[in-house]
């Protein structure tokens, strides 16, 4: 065999071996905190936050796991006293999405329950086929059953859009009112991309490349989804990216992209069609805050408002993640429903 023959079969190896490992499933990574938080429905395990997220929240913020099954942690920020309400983010962010929003509610009407979806942020990481709504809407619901709630505002954007309202549809009598952001209820009726980006990584090696490989060029591009590009800047991204880096399995930034649907035989369309079914029956308040700047589901804003005809819309100058750009007017409608929630 020839020099030239010997390099090609290195890296023919090194090519198989380079596949083998993107198209890895991922393994299960169990989190592990310190100490215990205190809470009215019982004892939960504290975790410290590392020191780049500590110094975005105040100390009145408490964190800490919820194990709603075997192995499945689900991490929970939560602060202030008063009524509930649960804040559901999407991908591929976290609790502290919410993190501005907070800062614009009174803390001593409201108790903020901000979980972070499995896979992504502090809470467990799973194999990428166990990415699917029905597991994410089944840990969430049991989460919400662990912490007793009987009654909740709900405001939910991206998947935590379907992630939250699934599980409130899981858990009868609960949902009292919501606001709903850049999200989507529906199943696609016709074969359908929700966009480039999102069709590009249906395919196998190339996802895993463009978002596992080039992980940091990936993060940064998130602020083009913005209205305002400078609401993501560096550090912002770390709160997001870092905890799947750090973690030794960085598989639901893309899983959770190839569980949108492109049609009505996806994986996730039947689950869905359930959530479509059970917001069509709601009879609360809600109100719609869209991101009008946003390239991938302002246009999603006629079909939410077909849902929720009698909804207020606020239109803004927002992008995707309207929590890192306009959190007063999220704040301000979740205080309009909670006054009238109680009111009733």
């Amino acid at each position: 065999m020839g020099v030239m023959s010997k390099v090609a079969a290195v890296l023919a190896a090194l090519l198989l071996v380079a596949i083998f490992v993107l198209l890895r499933d991922g393994e299960h990574i169990i989190p592990h905190g310190e100490g215990t938080v205190k809470l009215e429905e019982g004892e939960f395990e504290a975790f410290p936050l590392p020191d780049y997220v500590a110094a975005v929240v105040s100390d009145a913020y408490k964190s800490y796991f919820i194990e709603v099954e075997p192995g499945i942690k689900i991490h929970v920020l939560e602060v202030g006293q008063g009524y509930p309400v649960y804040l559901q983010h999407g991908n591929p962010t976290t609790g502290l999405l919410y993190r501005k929003v907070v800062e614009s509610l009174p803390l001593d009407r409201v108790r903020v329950i901000m979980p972070t979806m499995v896979g992504l942020g502090f809470s467990t990481k799973i194999p990428a086929s166990e990415h699917t709504l029905d597991n994410h809407m089944h840990w969430m619901k049991k989460l919400l059953t662990m912490l007793d709630l009987t009654e909740a505002i709900y405001v939910g954007q991206d998947w935590g859009g379907p992630v939250g309202m699934g599980a409130l549809s899981l858990s009868p009598g609960v949902l009292k009112g919501a606001v709903v952001m850049n999200t989507g209820f529906s199943a696609p009726r016709v074969p359908i991309d929700l966009s480039r980006a999102h069709a590009l990584v249906k395919t196998p090696l190339v996802g895993e490349f463009v978002v596992e490989v080039m992980s940091s060029f990936f993060f940064q591009r998130l602020g083009r989804v913005q209205g305002d590009p400078t609401t993501m800047p560096p550090d912002v991204l770390d709160l997001y990216r870092r905890p799947l880096q750090d973690s030794g399995n960085a598989k639901a930034t893309l899983a959770l992209m190839r569980m949108v649907p492109d049609g009505p035989d996806h994986a996730s369309a039947p689950a869905l069609r359930d959530i479509e079914h059970y917001v069509t029956g709601l009879d609360i308040p809600v109100e719609l805050v869209w991101g009008m700047n946003d390239p991938i589901l302002a246009k999603a804003l006629p079909v939410m408002q077909e849902l929720f005809p009698a909804a207020p819309v606020t239109e803004t100058e927002a992008g995707h993640f309207l929590q890192e750009e306009v959190p007063e007017a999220i704040a301000a409608a979740i205080m309009r429903l909670m006054d009238a929630v109680q009111t009733k």
